[in-house]
């Protein structure tokens, strides 16, 4: 029987010179099982014009206007958050191969890229469906993409004074935060921001989601998870009439009074995971749980 004919979608990092090989490698694994490959118009343009690597692609693309089988993030977990971003809304199938540091979402290292493309044509993979979060201001999706894999924070902007947010779940009040921010966590951000500030945890198929201050100014308030189909409301002041939401890490600027909506996305990323990758295993190893450091 005929290997069937794949389609896939690369994106990646514009700024990391180390990465050519691993882009190389899987050009040539692609291009021998006579795959299809589409290009993200940025990623082609730094390889072609900064890196001069000679290609050969099938589409180079802009804004996802094409249809593949699957899509590969090539750097670290924020460029698998750019690309998840916008793969989300289609369902594709997505794989982070890891040019970069840390690594959560992006767990498939350089030098394995060939395997484990060779088990994504066998079949040997499993698809995670993974938890997205959009926003709302003033009752609609706010302004570019709405959608967060990660985390929505809202933030006070530069050296201001904190800012009041106050929090109401499911239309019940919950609390007034006094607080340089607040994070909307998924389980799959769990162990980036929402981490970093005392956030707890949660394994990826959870159905819940966190609510974190940043630097609060009370040390009674604590993170609290509720479920994920929860509508989480908020409401902010600030002596400089302005605060920042965070989506991802895509940020903008909104102004005092804007009611903002954080709730499940009527859309998930899926991952592509190797059978091989376990949570607890890449947790221990990431976050160099036991490891003896004297």
């Amino acid at each position: 029987m005929a290997e069937k004919t794949l389609r896939f979608a690369l994106f990646g990092k514009v700024f990391q010179d180390n990465k050519s090989t691993a882009i190389r490698r899987i050009l040539d694994f692609l291009h021998e099982r006579g795959a299809g490959v589409y290009v993200h118009r940025a990623f082609h343009d730094y390889l072609t014009k900064v890196l001069k690597m000679d290609i050969s692609v099938d589409g180079i693309f802009d804004d996802y206007d094409v249809e593949v089988d699957y899509a590969l993030s090539i750097g670290g977990d924020g460029t698998f958050l750019k690309a998840a971003s916008l793969v989300g809304a289609k369902q594709t199938p997505i794989m982070g191969v890891n040019t970069g540091r840390l690594g959560f979402l992006a767990d498939v290292l350089p030098g394995e890229v060939e395997q484990a493309l060779g088990e994504i044509y066998e079949g040997k993979v499993k698809i995670e469906g993974h938890t997205m979060i959009q926003l709302e201001a003033d009752g609609e999706p706010i302004a570019g993409n709405p959608y967060a894999l990660n985390d929505i924070a809202v933030l006070k902007r530069d050296m201001a004074s904190m800012i009041s947010i106050r929090a109401c779940v499911d239309g019940e009040y919950l609390v007034t935060y006094q607080a340089d921010g607040l994070i909307v966590s998924t389980p799959t951000g769990s162990t980036a921001y929402n981490l970093s500030n005392g956030g707890p945890i949660m394994v990826p198929d959870d159905r819940n989601l966190c609510i974190t201050p940043v630097a609060p100014h009370s040390l009674n308030i604590r993170p609290i998870v509720v479920r994920d189909d929860a509508r989480i409301e908020l409401e902010v002041e600030s002596r400089s009439h302005n605060f920042l939401v965070a989506i991802d890490g895509r940020s903008q600027k909104l102004v005092e009074g804007t009611r903002l909506t954080v709730s499940k996305a009527p859309c998930e990323v899926r991952m592509v995971k190797r059978l091989s990758q376990r949570y607890f295993s890449t947790l221990r190893e990431k976050m160099m749980w036991g490891a003896d450091q004297r």
